[in-house]
């Protein structure tokens, strides 16, 4: 359990954690370690899912004892502050910041179109604009990716987030004074960012490429018949080597498909989960509609390889960033954290390796998004510079 601040009078974050099976006296210990919240007006909550049921009283509680009125979260398997991590057991993560007014604005849950977005912010986009959002979603959505794409290509922003993660409710936390209701679902909704607050950002995968990247001759649906002309299953097995080729059983959980992103200068890929194999017919199909002409390629969970690219990306990330960091959001996929690293604070570990002592919040998703895109698998850390 822990708590961080930093930042200087005008821009400043703190963050803290608390675990127990009691959502009161666990809201209490994460208030004692967070410490006086002073003038902060912006913050983050983020639930596991064993106190899920209790969203709407838990932000109530906070509301009244911070007097804090714009909250943006969500529920994750687990949840991160600092350098800790609480997965798959009761607890909550909270941030709290200080920015000016002007430098940022809650949108209410989207469901199907911009237009409660237009209403909530459209004359503040107008007078500001905006660079970044950070949101969250409901999985249950039928269209979250044509939303995530459609909010990120028509406001012009860049966006962060994920999917909520639980096995009940998928409440998205949300309130601002002056509105409605602060914990709903069904949709997305989030915060967003005007260019004058610095911000970067960046996502890490967890899967490494197995084979050649290939183009998929002929599918239906999410179904690939074909790859290169030849059975889909043939290459599959090709590309899986003979051990895991053996015995299908093996590749679950462990073998998934990648759809390489056009144009991408970065040879980046989205990493989507097979969902059945069919040997007599020799094809597989994929959790993504597919197309004749769409290239793919196979990838491997390995936890190697994903503490190597986790490095490199906060490499990276530290050449872009100047200055020292105020805060951070860090958004790790479910099977991450302990099932893929064998702890579920090994992330936050190396960023603070590189970061050092920087407030952070964060949970862990069933879907990462970064940019205009849905991932699965990845991490994505936001800065606040």
């Amino acid at each position: 359990m822990t708590a961080s601040a930093a930042g200087d009078a005008a821009v400043r974050f703190q963050a803290a954690c608390a675990t127990g099976p009691d959502w009161g006296p666990a809201v209490k210990a994460c208030l004692d370690r967070l410490g006086p919240v002073g003038d902060c007006n912006l913050g983050f909550l983020y639930l596991t899912d064993g106190l899920a049921e209790h969203a709407t009283s838990i932000l109530t509680l906070l509301r009244g004892v911070t007097g804090i009125q714009n909250w943006t979260g969500t529920v994750g398997i687990g949840v991160m502050a600092n350098g800790e991590a609480l997965f798959d057991e009761p607890g909550l993560a909270v941030m709290t910041a200080r920015l000016p007014e002007q430098d940022f604005r809650l949108f209410p849950t989207l469901t199907s179109g911009l237009e409660p977005l237009r209403r909530a912010a459209g004359g503040w986009l107008d007078r500001h604009g905006a660079t970044l959002a950070l949101v969250h979603a409901d999985p249950n959505h039928g269209d979250l990716a044509g939303m995530v794409s459609s909010l990120s290509d028509e406001i012009g922003v860049f966006l962060v987030g994920g999917l909520a993660a639980s096995r009940g409710a998928c409440p998205l936390i949300l309130h601002q004074e002056g509105g409605g209701a602060g914990v709903e679902d069904g949709g997305l909704s989030g915060v967003l960012f005007a260019p004058s607050v610095g911000l970067a950002t960046a996502h890490t995968q967890g899967c490494r490429p197995i084979g050649p990247v290939r183009t998929v001759t002929a599918g239906e649906d999410n179904v690939i018949l074909e790859i290169d002309g030849r059975p889909a299953l043939d290459v599959f097995k090709e590309d899986i080597g003979p051990d895991l080729a053996g015995d299908l059983r093996q590749v679950a959980g462990v073998i998934c498909a990648g759809l390489p992103i056009p144009g991408s200068d970065t040879q980046d890929y989205l990493v989507r989960d097979l969902v059945a194999i069919d040997p007599r017919a020799g094809w597989l199909s994929i959790a993504e509609r597919v197309t004749a002409g769409q290239s793919v390629m196979f990838t491997r969970r390995d936890p190697d390889s994903a503490t190597a690219d986790m490095r490199r990306m906060l490499d990276s990330l530290k050449k872009r960033v100047k200055a020292t960091p105020k805060g951070a959001v860090y958004v790790s996929c479910i099977a991450r954290g302990p099932s893929l690293f064998g702890a579920a604070d090994a992330e936050l570990r190396m960023i603070r390796e590189v970061f050092g002592d920087v407030p952070l919040a964060g949970f862990f998703a069933s879907g990462e998004v970064s940019h205009n895109r849905l991932y699965g698998y990845t991490g994505v850390l936001t800065l606040f510079l």
